[in-house]
């Protein structure tokens, strides 16, 4: 409940109001007043895709519960089904940006629903044709590559614009912080062990970056500010969360000892 309540109630809501404040106050005169409409797209997108792969990683890192790692993400994934379309559109709506219901729809479509059935058909098929220590070991290294594919169009448009990387930065910065002192205090105030705690502040503070370049790209084009948005958000998660990591396991004495199992 502290990660639903956390990624669907509060961070989409949370990074619409921070982006809007540094690109429409904080920064103003500096970013033009199209750009800050996508940059703030851009982040409407990243608040409304919690993470469901790295966070694996930052949980194992901070010595998480795996078990509840495993049910977070996969309700987590379902929920976007259902919430990321209307979450998107209403939050654009209010930034004046007009984004038809079809094109989300297909958008979410095409880079959740078809890559879920995709992958549990592959792992089903290859798993009973060559064994799950192929497909995991071998198989599935074949794509590790394939989402940089995603990143490679805002290469110019990066280089070319450093202080606008920067600006990006700031809120996207800020909000991962909140989002996961939330979480991280609400398991507290609830006397949840570490080993939840961590990687309930985790899945929230990460981003799907995935989803979200996928579908600013789709919506606004390859060399958009809101794909470039999304792009910095990326950029800035590994050492950010990182950061995090360091907290959580330097205040595991906050929470008490995860019970015996």
């Amino acid at each position: 409940f502290v990660t639903w309540v956390t990624n669907w109630l509060i961070k989409p809501f949370t990074m619409y109001g921070i982006a809007a404040l540094f690109f429409y106050v904080v920064f103003k005169g500096m970013i033009a007043p199209d750009l800050a409409k996508e940059y703030l797209a851009g982040a409407v997108l990243l608040g409304a895709a919690p993470c469901t792969a790295m966070v694996f990683v930052w949980s194992t890192l901070t010595k998480g519960n795996p078990a509840y790692t495993v049910v977070q993400v996969a309700t987590n994934d379902l929920i976007i089904l259902i919430a990321f379309v209307p979450i998107v559109k209403f939050l654009l709506g209010v930034s004046n940006v007009a984004v038809p219901w079809d094109t989300l729809i297909l958008s979410v479509v095409l880079f959740v629903v078809i890559p879920l059935a995709g992958g549990i058909l592959t792992r089903v098929l290859v798993t009973k044709r060559k064994g799950l220590d192929y497909f995991e070991n071998t198989f599935i290294h074949k794509f590790d590559n394939a989402t940089s594919i995603l990143f490679s169009f805002q290469g110019d448009v990066i280089i070319n614009n450093p202080l606008h990387i920067l600006l990006i930065a700031v809120p996207l910065t800020i909000q991962t912080f909140l989002i996961f002192f939330i979480a991280y205090f609400a398991c507290k105030w609830l006397k949840l062990p570490h080993n939840i705690a961590a990687p309930a502040g985790m899945i929230g503070a990460s981003n799907f970056f995935e989803l979200s370049v996928a579908v600013a790209i789709a919506l606004f084009g390859t060399t958009s500010p809101a794909a470039l948005a999304t792009v910095v958000g990326v950029l800035t998660e590994v050492p950010i969360m990182l950061i995090l990591v360091k907290i959580a396991n330097k205040t595991t004495h906050w929470f008490p000892q995860p019970k015996a199992e």
